[in-house]
């Protein structure tokens, strides 16, 4: 069988990832004619042929940007447009791997969703009264040890030498661009190339299998992980086995986001909150998007009282921009709070939360302050003006789903 490498000379397998992603709905339009034109007139042939006879990508583009809903920031990679292009497709290709990663690992699973992984794992633990501990690896991605991962790479990748070659020669050139200067780094497997997914995947399959094979409920997303046990003792074993193959693979934990959750507590995973009641969003979900929502607000403020625009205008750009965040389908593949939360929630006491909050800083955006004559801009006045309730958004999405 071809190398991948080789695969990607043919004008077929572009065609193939191309009607791909427009099915999932992963491209818009421009990105569709973009891809097409640069597929229709076999522009990736050069580096395609460059790659076969032992050449590798430029020097990548470091960046920071900020963490959704926080104002924390991580550091992401990125190659010239047409390099990411075909580092997608590959990705695309690397999928034929994914029988080799244990079942409970979710992230870079063809067909599985963040979805199927809530959900799974919530029908295993409800009503067992079991003990909870979830941990989320600091800088994952970034962090990997490339001696480490090369050898894990070579052994996986014994059917295709010039794909693991390929790879080599990417991940043990540590030089990066930033502020136009050349640096030399531990750069990882660099968090926002297409392929850092699948070489994630490979780093810890070692772990995912040892909990799989113990019979250990155990799920990890990328960098986040958690698992379940029948009492605190034993969930202790399990944390000290967790910590002793990160010390192995030179991975620290994120102390900030490390919990023990007791049987009678609701668990937090994924960015939801699962118990007895059924699955919301969680708590730190929730408050980042009110986070959002307040510096939102308090922008248009300032920009309204600037430029001396309306009240009514105000809050008609703040429901906009809102219902986008929220709802809209066409964000070239951005994970809209519908698309993340709506599959999954059982619930609409966060919606319900989020939906009273959202309403007041539209209010606020009248006045420019917090207080009861805020309500002589009724909901209905609101509603008028473009709002969507989540709620009723939940509702309706649910009722065309069954």
């Amino acid at each position: 069988m071809d190398s991948i490498i080789e695969q990607l000379a043919s004008q077929r397998v572009w065609e193939e990832y191309l009607a791909y992603r427009l099915k999932r709905g992963r491209l818009n339009w421009n990105e569709f004619c973009d891809t097409d034109t640069f597929v229709e007139t076999e522009r990736y042939l050069p580096l395609v042929s460059s790659i076969l006879e032992g050449g590798s990508l430029s020097i990548p583009y470091k960046r920071e940007i900020n963490k959704m809903g926080t104002n924390k920031k991580r550091v992401v990679y990125s190659f010239n447009d047409e390099e990411m292009t075909l580092l997608k497709v590959m990705s695309h290709l690397l999928y034929k791997y994914d029988e080799t990663f244990a079942p409970n690992c979710y992230a870079f699973r063809r067909g599985v969703r963040v979805a199927d992984a809530v959900t799974r794992l919530y029908r295993k633990v409800r009503h067992r009264g079991l003990w909870a501990y979830k941990l989320d690896i600091h800088n994952y991605f970034n962090s990997i040890s490339i001696p480490i991962l090369l050898p894990q790479l070579k052994q996986l990748l014994a059917d295709d030498k010039p794909l693991y070659d390929f790879f080599e020669r990417l991940l043990s050139d540590g030089r990066c661009l930033t502020n136009e200067q050349v640096v030399v780094e531990q750069r990882g497997v660099m968090a926002g190339v297409p392929v850092a997914s699948f070489l994630a995947n490979v780093y810890l399959n070692e772990v995912d299998h040892y909990f799989a094979n113990q019979g250990v409920i155990y799920a990890r997303y990328s960098d986040d992980i958690i698992l379940f046990a029948s009492d605190s003792s034993q969930l202790q074993s399990h944390r000290a086995k967790i910590l002793e193959f990160l010390d192995k693979y030179h991975l620290e934990v994120n102390p900030t986001k490390e919990r023990i959750y007791s049987p009678d507590k609701p668990y937090e995973f994924l960015g939801f909150r699962c118990g007895q009641n059924g699955i919301d969003i969680s708590h730190s979900g929730v408050e980042k998007m009110k986070g959002k929502i307040r510096r939102k607000m308090r922008a248009l403020l300032r920009w309204k009282e600037r430029n001396g625009h309306s009240a009514e205008r105000a809050m008609t750009a703040m429901i906009r921009y809102f219902n986008r965040k929220f709802f809209d389908t066409n964000l070239d593949g951005m994970l809209t709070w519908s698309r993340w939360y709506f599959p999954v929630i059982t619930t609409t006491e966060a919606l319900k939360e989020i939906d009273h909050f959202m309403q007041q800083s539209i209010r606020v955006l009248s006045t420019g302050r917090h207080n009861k004559s805020n309500y002589r801009i009724t909901y209905e006045k609101i509603k008028a003006l473009g709002y969507r309730s989540l709620v009723h958004e939940f509702y309706k999405q649910k009722e065309q789903r069954e």
